[in-house]
């Protein structure tokens, strides 16, 4: 008895499978079914924030990551998090245009004489000029300027990388423009000691960062740099509740090259997560010296020397826009404290790190744990992400398990009860609406499944 109610296993009467309308649960609701929250002060939002992404595991518990030029430190829902926006950039950017490359760039090079990016130096090689007096008798000896001058550079950005393949890329796309390459990947740079350190000495910090490299003839450069623009903040808009938050402004670097900024509004501030500008033909031209035909792409039947786009984002701060996005308070009908609130991450179907948490009610334990394995299977076999609630042996209240899940910002929780083993039927709760409706089990695969297409595709 305890495995009749597989997905699939005709168990209970017409009547029992009751339309689910009334609350959006028979059709795929709407991805967003709830109204922004307002009137919090920005610095009282900021501490709560902080407190419910350390205790839910979305950021380490270390003093403030976003302090200015330090590394964010995520937790393990928050490398998820991060894992699903680098997954929707994929689709953004290779979905949706023909001839965007994946490429895989290394994390260290040969450095240029004047280079002023974190080098690559093995401990030992240093423990021995240290101690041989290669700098004893002179500050910046031969043989610790030697070194220096060997040692890999750490890369500060993907661009030298995606460059360094563009022919090889040209050829594969028979030298068709416009073309692109794409890549996410970790870049370096260095950062103040703190006051913990020495603030003359500089550590390394490192980010997630995404870069779309993007190449056109030269009369039409600037029309695309106008479309990647209002491509990628909408993008970044699509997956927000509040899209305002998220904005552009236009620059000029000193060499009078046209780009934008992408910004987030933090409450502490303004901070850019991605960057657009037109490079020209400038970079591209020191990468290859010599021979520029190699360079000359197909614009039509005219062969000309492309522009460069770049389109590069930080997907570590836009992560962290998103958790700060997410945060929404509202009164908690599970208390009869006036000055309590229900803190709930709603993030995006999309981003949330987890989809679905399937957690036990009265009955057989052994029983109702097998029918929650055989669900937990079915679900991560069709790559829904799923919270294993049943076999936390800490015993916890409903109202518990409801503050739990939603400031882990998961979307549904399903119970599996004495109930499920009778007839098939499961308590699924949304995130979003708080509105518990009967489904049956047999149905729940497809309906997750039906759910997140929509969001994605919204």
């Amino acid at each position: 008895m305890a495995l009749c109610c597989r997905p699939g296993h005709r168990l209970c009467s017409p009547s029992l499978l009751r339309p689910l309308t009334a609350h959006g649960l028979d059709v795929v609701p709407p991805v967003r079914p709830y109204a922004e929250s307002g009137g919090d002060a920005a610095s009282g939002r900021e501490e709560q924030l902080v407190a419910l992404c350390r205790r839910r595991h979305f950021l380490r518990a270390e003093p403030f990551p976003w302090a200015r030029d330090a590394p964010l430190r995520f937790g393990p829902l928050g490398v998820e998090l991060r894992g699903n926006l680098c997954a929707l950039w994929w689709d953004a950017v290779r979905g949706r245009r023909e001839q965007v490359l994946p490429v895989d760039s290394p994390l260290h090079g040969h450095p240029a004489d004047t280079s002023t990016a974190p080098r690559l130096l093995h401990s030992e090689t240093l423990h021995q000029v240290l101690h041989s007096g290669g700098c004893s008798t002179e500050r910046g000896g031969a043989d610790l300027r030697e070194a220096l001058g060997s040692a890999g550079v750490l890369r500060d950005s993907l661009l030298h990388g995606a460059l360094a393949q563009y022919v090889s890329c040209l050829e594969l796309v028979n030298k068709r423009l416009p073309c692109g390459l794409a890549e996410v990947g970790v870049c370096f740079h260095s950062i103040p000691g703190g006051e913990q350190h020495n603030d003359k000495l500089r550590r390394i910090g490192e980010r997630t960062t995404s870069l779309l490299t993007w190449f056109s003839s030269p009369r039409t450069a600037g029309q695309w740099l106008d479309y990647w623009l209002r491509q990628r903040l909408q993008w970044w808009r699509k997956f927000a509740v509040g899209p305002s938050n998220f904005s552009s402004s236009d620059f000029q670097d000193e060499e009078g090259r046209r780009g934008f900024n992408l910004h987030y509004d933090f409450p502490w501030g303004t901070e850019t997560i991605e960057t657009l500008k037109n490079l020209g033909d400038t970079e591209l031209l020191q990468m290859y010296p010599g021979d520029r035909s190699k360079l000359l792409g197909r614009d039509g039947r005219r062969s000309v020397l492309p522009h460069v786009l770049s389109v590069s984002g930080n997907l570590d701060l836009g992560a962290l826009a998103y958790l700060f996005d997410s945060l929404q308070l509202a009164e908690n009908s599970l208390t009869t404290k006036k000055s309590s609130q229900r803190k709930v991450l709603k993030l995006h179907p999309c981003l949330t790190p987890i989809k679905v948490a399937l957690d036990v009610g009265k009955g057989p334990t052994t029983e109702l744990r097998q029918v929650c394995q055989g669900l937990f299977n079915e679900l991560s076999e069709n790559r829904i992400a799923v919270w294993p609630g049943y076999l936390d042996t800490t015993q916890a209240s409903l109202e518990q398990l409801y503050t739990k899940y939603d400031e882990m910002s998961v979307l549904f929780m399903v119970l599996i009860s004495d109930s499920t083993l009778e007839n098939g039927v499961v308590q699924l709760r949304s995130r979003d609406t708080t509105m518990k409706e009967m489904m049956h089990i047999s149905r729940l695969k497809d309906f997750l499944i039906k759910y997140i297409e929509s969001a994605k595709n919204v």
